[in-house]
């Protein structure tokens, strides 16, 4: 082989460290709830891009491939979520040179049982035959689905964050930051990450100020930080959810929400809002 043809070959598969990826994961609000409005779907930045987890054939997106973050990001059949504004507001503050991607692998109602490794297999068999729908879709592991995206994604660009979005199922489980910290480490482990590195943001759910009907899990939720000294609680107060239900956002609150999400990251990062413009 040449050394030219060498070179070549090298940096077809160099890794960009100025592509920046966010590994996200949860429930049906990281779905985002199906609705998508119009305004969401243009003037997405070509530096914000996703990667796509599954087929989206309506949208012509092939699983492991990247595309303009366009919503739906998780599933074709989803809606605008908190990593669409997220991903919006951290290019929009970012220096020109630096490009956003996400990797969405989200189950609706599901708990964070469902992301452990070791025992998925025995929640996924017993949850409802509309949730194993989802699963499937993942190849019956959305852990390893995630896991393997983002080990695809980390071969174009550099994890800097994990973001969730999960709890309303496991409402009033005070063992929910342990459980969550056992997929956290997992992810750090397969991905060879180190957490110093790779912050994780877990936003809360409906607001109690929204009457959320699981706004009681907020309070478990805000607790994350004293298990995972390297997570940061995003909050939902004056998010505005979905009546009569009260379980997800309206799509307004899916976007403050996001930016809630990339006002926290900004930071950790270096930058600010407004900065490198």
């Amino acid at each position: 082989m040449s050394a030219a043809l060498l070179c070549f070959n090298l940096n077809a598969f160099s890794q960009d460290t100025n592509f920046w990826i966010f590994v996200c994961f949860g429930q049906s609000n990281m779905e985002g709830f199906p609705g998508i409005q119009s305004q969401d779907k243009t003037n997405v930045d070509e530096r914000f891009q996703m990667l796509a987890a599954v087929d989206f054939p309506k949208q012509e997106r092939k699983e492991g491939n990247w595309y303009n973050a366009v919503p739906p990001l998780c599933r074709p059949s989803t809606g605008l979520c908190p990593a669409d504004f997220f991903g919006r507001t951290m290019v929009a503050n970012l220096p020109k040179n630096i490009k956003v991607g996400v990797v969405v692998v989200a189950v609706g109602g599901c708990k964070i049982e469902l992301f452990e490794k070791d025992n998925y297999q025995s929640y996924a068999s017993n949850a409802p035959s509309w949730m194993k729908n989802f699963i499937r879709q993942y190849g019956g592991n959305p852990y390893q689905r995630l896991v393997e995206m983002s080990k695809l994604a980390q071969k174009d660009g550099v994890i800097k964050g994990i973001l969730l979005h999960q709890g309303e199922s496991n409402t009033g489980d005070k063992e929910w930051p342990e459980k969550v910290k056992g997929v956290y480490d997992n992810l750090l482990q397969d991905l060879n990450l180190k957490a110093e590195n790779v912050p994780l943001l877990a936003g809360e759910v409906v607001n109690a100020d929204q009457k959320g009907a699981c706004a009681s899990m907020n309070k478990i939720i805000d607790e994350l930080p004293k298990t995972i000294p390297t997570a940061h609680v995003i909050s939902s107060a004056g998010c505005p959810a979905i009546a009569p239900q009260q379980l997800h956002f309206t799509p307004a609150g899916y976007r403050e929400l996001g930016k809630r999400y990339a006002d926290t990251m900004l930071p950790l990062l270096g930058y600010k809002v407004d900065d490198a413009k």
